[in-house]
């Protein structure tokens, strides 16, 4: 099959690309992550969170055929490792050690935001095998170490794969909104019936703690959060990363963005205690596929418990009162299966120019496969819900009644 006419255009900032020839890719996707909107990528950028100042150079490469957009992604010019949460410091570490140069490398992701979905936005399953080979050939051509592509949707994966890029597997904790019957909860009792009683008795107890305290809370979403919560939930935010003596990666500019251009894909849950705000989590939320995400919480007070309630309770509660039905909880943290937030294996793909150390990582990788292999069967080993019988567990079940 004779490969079709297009063009390659690379651009150095978000808005140079359409916004909604951009959105409009996302309609192909079977994960178009709200992250992923062209509104959420520019905010990045206009806000100087993702800039080349701050080693996030913008390379969106774009594919185009007869002046339409066929095939899209987010690359960056990186020239460190900081808010990738795929951590790759110690490929950099032997780059260096063997009088080779890692950085500048190029990345496929959304910054600050370790959430999988689509990565590579195309129209046909065509178009995303070119846009992969498109950025291998540009990460020749500007002689970089590498290329990253990260969280990605099965889709991306297999195109990944098919040009022979390397996978590595990292491990994320989700929860679904459905009991071990199959059956969405009804409400958060339901949900905790569902738990081993250990488990239920922790959480009860860790929301009394909270309720003991005086604490209540209150939600906002969307154009409800007005710029009093915003301004709050920023102090909350920023308090967080300068108590672990770090600069919060994004600026009051980038809620203002948020705010304004995608306020449906917020959600805001702040504590008070005696009419007060003292604490507050600020959860992402896809409202047409029914998920929510938690991305980001501080608090100016220490409360026993609180992060919990904050984090996890609030908005499980939320998303069953309002037949949401996951909520992925981000990056790491084994504590999260506790409130029944279960492990899932997230896939990133990568390149590598030099071939000795290409064969190295690949031996590496699957070593480390194995290894995230036991782990994930040593924590579902773990698993905090009750164990039904088969015969209550209908979805387990062939049509004929043997096990699935």
């Amino acid at each position: 099959m004779t490969a079709p006419n297009y063009v390659i255009r690379v651009f150095s900032a978000p808005d140079e690309v359409s916004a909604a020839a951009w959105n409009a890719l996302l309609a192909f996707e079977d994960d178009p992550s709200p992250f992923m909107r062209h509104e959420y990528l520019a905010a990045m950028h206009t806000s100087g969170a993702a800039v080349a100042e701050t080693g996030w150079q913008a390379q969106f490469l774009t594919l185009w055929q007869e002046g339409e957009l066929m095939a899209a992604c987010p690359m960056y010019l990186k020239r460190h490792s900081y808010g990738e949460y795929v951590f790759d410091w110690a490929w950099a570490n032997a780059f260096e050690q063997h009088g080779l140069s890692y950085y500048p490398k190029a990345l496929v992701a959304v910054p600050f935001t370790p959430v999988p979905g689509a990565r590579l936005l195309a129209r046909t399953p065509g178009w995303r095998q070119r846009l992969v080979q498109a950025l291998v050939e540009h990460a020749k051509a500007e002689d970089l170490s590498s290329l990253h592509l990260l969280f990605a949707q099965p889709q991306d994966i297999a195109a990944c794969q098919a040009s022979e890029l390397m996978l590595r597997h990292t491990v994320q904790f989700h929860w679904s909104g459905l009991d071990p019957s199959g059956q969405p909860y009804r409400d958060f009792d339901h949900f905790l019936s569902s738990l081993q009683q250990e488990k239920r008795k922790k959480i009860r107890q860790e929301r009394r703690k909270v309720a003991d305290a005086g604490v209540s809370f209150r939600w906002a979403q969307g154009k409800d959060i007005d710029a009093p919560d915003w301004a709050f939930f920023y102090r909350c935010y920023e308090r967080t990363y300068l108590e672990h003596g770090n600069a919060p990666y994004l600026s009051p500019a980038f809620f203002e963005r948020m705010a304004t251009d995608m306020p449906e894909n917020w959600l805001l849950f702040i504590a008070e205690r005696n009419g007060q705000p003292m604490a507050c989590s600020l959860i992402g939320l896809d409202t047409e596929r029914g998920v929510a995400y938690g991305r980001y919480w501080g608090a100016l007070e220490r409360v026993d418990c609180l992060h919990f309630e904050a984090c996890y309770y609030q908005p499980l509660e939320w998303c069953i009162a309002h037949g949401f039905h996951r909520f992925e909880g981000g990056a790491q943290g084994e504590h999260k299966m506790a409130r029944a937030l279960m492990p899932v294996k997230t896939t990133s793909a990568h390149w590598l120019a030099h071939p000795s150390f290409a064969e190295a990582v690949e031996r590496f990788l699957q070593r480390e496969g194995e290894g995230i292999g036991s782990y994930l069967d040593h924590l579902n080993e773990r698993n905090p819900m009750r164990q039904l019988a088969i015969a209550d567990q209908p979805h387990l079940l062939t049509h004929n009644g043997e096990k699935a």
